[in-house]
């Protein structure tokens, strides 16, 4: 297999804040491989800053990935994405890209989709979540108003204006379901005040209300909470949710977190071994990173997939979210296709 990949410029039609802070653009890394029939497969990195890495991080680990994949059985998806696994301990984001266009190349071979691949039904599918970010209070109710479709939201928080921002979002959407993600800006005594508050706004689930390494601090909002909470930053890959049992009731698994599909199909039977719930979510990335996590819908309890639903020039076309329901492609692999030229700048990616 030959590797190649594009960068991709996504603009948010609004600029996307988090307790973190925020930006108006972002850099992705589309990865394209292709086999000696001419079938491609693409993949989508959408790297970010929390976790060390960057658009160029990305692009630096993909000579490494193609010497391991350029003699490589195209079908062998567990055996590649070890391969790939092995190669860089970190940058996930790049590996996940990796892991999206193995199977994107697998399923387009077969003809099939990769959820089908995996006997999963298009039927099954959950609703999606559309997030509110952080703004200012006199746009927030403008910024509901614009989600009218989506019935579950998802606010987040992290700010000194906390009660505020859901007393606005609640007070214009007064019928939907509500998440709350703190994104782990908050103290456990920070969050336990908030609890009642939450309760009394009707919030269906808290995610990541306190550090990400404060084990001892999610089970302290746990056991106070009448709320399921879940974990997002702290936990990154199947291996870190023996530990995060008793401590948050779901996970919330992202490609660019875990590294590739096939950890994430691990993370889900190991949560549910753990009687935990699962969520799926993602960062701000265009339809061909949404339909990549979008193949694993049917075995999920909640998603967040509005990261493409975010933007105001999505490049791809493929799993689509009409009224917050999740609709997967029936085009073979991902079911993706370019919806105008993409690239801002491409080169040659082989060892």
């Amino acid at each position: 297999m030959k590797l190649r990949h594009e960068i991709i410029d996504l603009h948010p039609v609004h600029p996307f804040v988090i307790a973190r802070g925020g930006y108006r653009q972002h850099h992705n890394v589309v990865v394209i491989l292709s086999d000696g029939d001419g079938v491609e497969g693409w993949g989508e990195a959408a790297p970010n800053k929390y976790y060390g890495e960057s658009e160029e991080s990305v692009v630096a680990a993909l000579p490494a990935f193609a010497r391991v994949l350029e003699n490589a059985d195209p079908f062998a998806l567990e055996e590649c994405e070890a391969r790939v696994g092995e190669t860089i301990s970190a940058n996930n984001s790049a590996k996940a890209a990796v892991s999206a266009a193995l199977h994107d190349l697998a399923g387009k071979k077969l003809g099939v989709p990769v959820h089908r691949l995996w006997g999963l039904s298009a039927d099954k599918c959950p609703l999606s979540s559309f997030t509110i970010a952080i703004a200012e209070s006199d746009v927030l109710a403008e910024r509901v108003r614009e989600a009218a479709e989506y019935p579950v939201l998802k606010i987040k928080l992290g700010t000194d204006r906390d009660r505020e921002i859901v007393r606005i979002v609640r007070g214009a959407a007064p019928d939907k379901r509500l998440r709350v993600d703190a994104n782990a800006a908050w103290t456990p005594d920070d969050a336990a005040r908030m609890i009642d508050f939450l309760v009394e706004m009707n919030v269906e689930m808290l995610e990541q209300p306190v550090a990400r390494e404060d084990l001892d601090g999610l089970r302290f909002v746990r056991e106070r909470s009448p709320i399921p909470v879940f974990a997002d930053e702290s936990c990154l890959i199947a291996a870190d949710i023996p530990r995060l049992a008793g401590a948050v009731d779901g996970i919330n698994i992202k490609l660019a977190k875990c590294g590739g599909l096939r950890e994430a199909l691990r993370m889900i039977h190991v949560a549910r071994a753990h009687e935990m719930g699962v969520m799926a979510g993602c960062m701000i990335e265009s339809s061909l990173g949404i339909s990549a996590i979008a193949q694993l819908a049917p075995l999920l309890d909640t998603a967040d997939f509005d990261g493409a639903a975010l933007l105001s020039d999505d490049p791809y076309r493929g799993a689509t979210i009409s009224s917050g329901q999740i609709s997967l492609s029936q085009l073979p692999g991902l079911g993706v296709t370019a919806a105008h030229a993409t690239s801002r700048a491409a080169a040659g990616a082989r060892g």
